[in-house]
């Protein structure tokens, strides 16, 4: 322990993460959510953490149309391991639940075009007891590249909160120096944010890919609306550290478990989107509904999660109900064309079909004219003036999700590629345009 910190205190902000991953928010699969610590494979067959679990599911991924979307990372999070270390110090898999090793597995995802995500903890114990990296961080990262993975989520359980400072960027110099490019995904800031210190977030958007901020997700509504709210409180200190090779994580994707209702999980995939969070699935791909299947699959709000432009969006409206918590707000994101996507959310609960008008500063909107398009396709295109309320009718628990694309943007687009098309077919044309 000494001898780590020791090593540790030598860190400096000079040894930024340098990978060139992460360009836009990472899209995947974890156990975790779903599956957790199931390990009794003659109890759950079909649920235990495994290799026929992960094989199965990589064939998913594939043959459904995940991979196309994007989902391109494939992650086994804790209780892969067993509970002690082989003969020459290094981690070993269960060898029941994967008789074959990890080498065999990461071959398997990667011919299927998939990446292959793994799990540690930054202690000397992982959250659910297994062994950890401290005391053994070059031996385990060297192991991790021989078994050629390209994602790592290093958890923070038994370990001071105090020490994470300098022991993640550390672990992250050290995955740097492997050569191998593999996606850093740190849980720093939760644990410092449970112990109510105040993280650096300046410092973990340097050296991590992405980061857990704040607690575990579970799977509800009551869980969810938690981590929404918390994420629109502290949006201001947050928001400013996440962009290209960076991102905040408010945790997995709920949608298609048990916890959420279709219009619930339709909300998840609208803020998430909207905050340029990471969108890593949890669910079991074999039993999948149809519903949520195509929630998790709509390429239009895929698009406003991994638009180019990097910038995580904000709560820019709010209304709070008898002094408790909000009710109605809405979530808006700027995209790198001019458009702008915003999330209409009730976390109304109770009722019918709420209907409200937004004025344009209620929506932090620009004057001018928008065409206005329902990522869910529940509505047709429709034509939005600034000086006019917006009307939106959400239901119960539910989003209204829209992209609002300013007309002036639209037709100086049009105009252009006319331009551009003239001058390639038509010079005479070309030189007329210039001169008017």
């Amino acid at each position: 322990m000494l001898v780590t910190l020791i090593l540790l205190a030598g860190v400096s902000s000079t040894l930024a993460l340098d990978n060139g991953l992460a360009l836009t928010p990472p899209m995947g699969w974890l156990t975790w959510e779903r599956f957790r610590c199931i390990t009794d494979c003659k109890k759950y067959p079909n649920e235990c953490i495994s290799e026929n679990l992960i094989k199965r599911t990589a064939d998913r991924m594939v043959t459904d149309g995940y991979l196309d979307a994007g989902y391109e990372y494939l992650g086994i999070d804790d209780c892969w391991l067993e509970k002690t270390r082989g003969p020459d110090g290094r981690m070993v898999p269960d060898k029941e639940r994967f008789p074959n090793g990890m080498k065999a597995i990461a071959d398997y995802i990667h011919a299927k075009g998939l990446k292959f995500g793994m799990y540690e903890d930054y202690g000397n114990l992982t959250c659910a007891g297994y062994p950890g990296v401290l005391g053994n961080e070059r031996l385990d990262i060297q192991t991790f590249v021989d078994w050629e993975i390209d994602y790592l989520k290093l958890d923070g359980c038994y370990i001071e909160p105090k020490e994470m400072d300098a022991g993640y960027p550390s672990f992250g110099k050290l995955l740097n120096e492997t050569g191998r490019s593999i996606l850093y995904s740190c849980s720093w800031p939760a644990y410092q944010e449970d112990a109510k210190m105040l993280p650096d977030y300046g410092s973990i958007a340097e050296h991590c890919n992405m980061w857990r901020n704040w607690d575990d997700i579970e799977d509800s509504w009551a869980s969810l609306t938690k981590i929404m709210d918390w994420f629109g409180d502290n949006q201001e200190r947050l928001a400013k550290h996440a962009g290209p090779g960076h991102w905040n994580d408010p945790d997995m994707l709920l949608i298609g478990n048990f916890g959420l209702t279709v219009d619930q999980a339709r909300v998840q995939m609208a803020v998430w989107s909207i905050l340029a969070a990471p969108l890593l699935m949890s669910v079991d791909l074999d039993t999948i509904r149809p519903e949520f299947k195509e929630i998790l699959l709509n390429k239009d709000i895929i698009a406003v999660n991994q638009d180019p432009l990097g910038k995580q969006g904000l709560r820019v409206w709010k209304k709070t109900d008898r002094g408790v918590r909000s009710r109605l707000e809405i979530w808006s994101r700027s995209l790198h064309d001019g458009s702008h996507a915003l999330a209409f959310v009730s976390q109304r609960d109770d009722g019918i079909p709420y209907a409200a008008n937004f004025s344009a500063e209620d929506m932090q909107m620009a004057q001018g004219e928008y065409e206005v398009q329902d990522l869910y396709k529940d509505e047709g295109v429709r034509q939005w003036n600034s000086e006019q309320d917006f009307e939106v009718r959400i239901n119960p628990s539910g989003v209204k999700f829209y992209k609002f694309i300013p007309k002036t943007s639209r037709a100086a687009s049009q105009s252009s590629s006319k331009s551009e098309s003239s001058s390639v077919f038509d010079p005479v044309v070309s030189t007329v345009l210039n001169l008017s």
